[in-house]
């Protein structure tokens, strides 16, 4: 070896060592390190990162222009419907929908023959005889090739049957959004209306505390009460009126909460109607059997689940027919020109291929393996999803029945509470009742008015908690004040 070549040996060596230490530090950001110095110690950004423009964002989403007229009146329908258009979570589920129908598409695409066309250029230089005798050929080959899969043992077609039940699964889950969507919204839209029928309940609360402590001030003047009548109905007046401070603040926060349920900001102007109707409980529920019949044949996210466990399936079927031959066709058409343009030649070909896998170093085994713990790993997803789904749908039947049965006692319990009260404070005006029991009537009352509010809501929750457990939860119409309908018989006995 010349000294020459050791040179070279050994700078070639120096270089690669170089290059080899670069793989333990990355490359800088503009300049600084691309990593923290330390677990514990955070990174800091080069200026030129800092003081990059932040991208355009994209402009607040707002009241539709056609809910404009109405949007300090809103119906639960439009509270639906605003939030179905503005949630980025049915966006994505959407995009995901639209991404697997495109990959079934391509994979479709491999039924047809995949067809290329190219040009080739060659240009041919060489000497012989010491140099004294020089060559050099030019040549320009536009070609069309064409090569069709014929047959690989079902291959193909399990192939296009996984793309196909992503495709399934993705769209359920597009319309399992929808339904969680909904589901939030109405439980959003029902605390916004029950903190604001709270309030109103908790307005006449101080009304009567007003009323009381003027009946307890008139009696001290006429000297037939103490003023501890007057300081304690000072004092419940007081705490009334906390408890409506109180409330008002919640309105306000659910106000937001259901804004942003909807896609809105927190501060976006306006309100929503409260509805006038009772809560129809005088009906008997069908058997929860049949609910669960409903939630198997409706739930969207079961269906999910189906075709992921129908995709896992498929998908052991595509990776058993690698490991089989296959059949192809091929075919290719071409024509050679040299530099002398009426100097040319056609070339031809026409052949069929059969690809026989032997040995690939048992990667085929281990795939078809992992192709099976795959659909075992779905199907006890999909059994697991449906242990969970009979459990929601027992649970929200059992809740709405409890809450129908409650909105009829809280009824009967404001209207004793009432009753009550009225008699203790004309009890107390005729100087035969004490302040402490007109105290507790209307504390009493108070009470009966807040859970009468809940026990409606309640219901109106559970109703709609019930309707997306079993996968009915939908939009029915445009007229529709309650979007969560739910199939109920009517009593058989009075």
């Amino acid at each position: 070896m010349t000294s020459r070549t050791r040179l070279s040996a050994t700078l070639l060596a120096l270089v690669l060592t170089a290059l080899a230490g670069c793989v333990h530090n990355p490359p800088k950001v503009y300049g600084a390190p691309a990593t923290s110095p330390s677990p514990g110690k955070p990174w800091t950004p080069p200026t030129k990162v800092l003081q990059t423009p932040a991208p355009a964002t994209a402009p607040m989403p707002a009241i539709p222009q056609d809910l404009l007229e109405r949007s300090q009146n809103l119906t639960l329908l439009d509270v639906v419907d605003i939030a179905l258009r503005n949630s980025p979570l049915t966006a994505e589920a959407w995009a995901h929908a639209r991404s697997a129908a495109a990959a079934y598409g391509s994979q479709k695409g491999t039924y047809y023959p995949q067809v290329q066309a190219q040009a080739n250029y060659n240009r041919t230089e060489g000497t012989f005889a010491n140099g004294k005798i020089s060559y050099y050929q030019r040549s320009y080959e536009p070609q069309l090739s064409l090569n069709w899969l014929l047959y690989n043992f079902g291959g193909q077609a399990a192939a296009v049957d996984e793309k196909r039940q992503a495709l399934i699964s993705a769209d359920f889950s597009h319309n399992a959004m929808l339904q969680n969507v909904m589901l939030a919204v109405e439980q959003a839209y029902y605390q916004y209306v029950a903190a604001r029928a709270l309030c109103k309940a908790q307005e006449e609360t101080v009304k009567e505390a007003q009323t009381n402590l003027d009946a307890a001030q008139a009696m001290h003047k006429a000297g037939v009460a103490t003023i501890a009548d007057v300081l304690q109905a000072k004092t419940s007046l007081a705490q009334a009126q906390l408890i409506l401070d109180g409330l008002e603040g919640q309105i306000q926060t659910t106000r937001g909460a259901l804004a942003t349920a909807m896609g809105l900001p927190a501060n976006t102007p306006y309100d929503v109607g409260i509805p006038s109707k009772e809560p129809k409980t005088d009906q008997t529920f069908q058997a929860v059997d049949k609910f669960l019949a409903q939630a198997e044949a409706n739930r969207p996210d079961l269906a999910s689940a189906r075709a992921l466990a129908e995709k896992a399936a498929a998908h052991v079927r595509t990776v058993k027919a690698e490991g089989r031959p296959s059949l192809n066709g091929s075919a290719s058409l071409g024509r050679i020109y040299y530099d002398n343009k009426s100097a040319f030649g056609n070339t031809y070909n026409l052949g069929v291929v059969l690809s026989i896998p032997l040995f690939t170093g048992f990667t085929q085994q281990y795939n078809v393996i992992q192709a099976k713990a795959d659909e075992d790993v779905a199907n006890a997803s999909l059994s697991s999803l449906q242990q969970e789904v009979t459990f929601q749908v027992w649970s929200s039947y059992y809740q709405l029945r409890t809450a129908r049965q409650q909105v009829k006692t809280s009824h009967d319990l404001l209207e004793s509470a009432t009753e009550s009260h009225d008699v203790a404070l004309g009890r107390y005006k005729a100087g035969v009742g004490s302040i402490l029991d007109l105290l507790s009537a209307q504390s009493a009352l108070a009470s009966a008015r807040a859970q009468r509010v809940q026990a409606d809501v309640n219901w109106y929750m559970a109703l709609a908690q019930l309707a997306h457990d079993t996968g009915t939860l939908t939009v029915a119409d445009q007229h529709s004040e309650l979007a969560a309908p739910v199939a109920v018989e009517k009593d058989k006995k009075p």
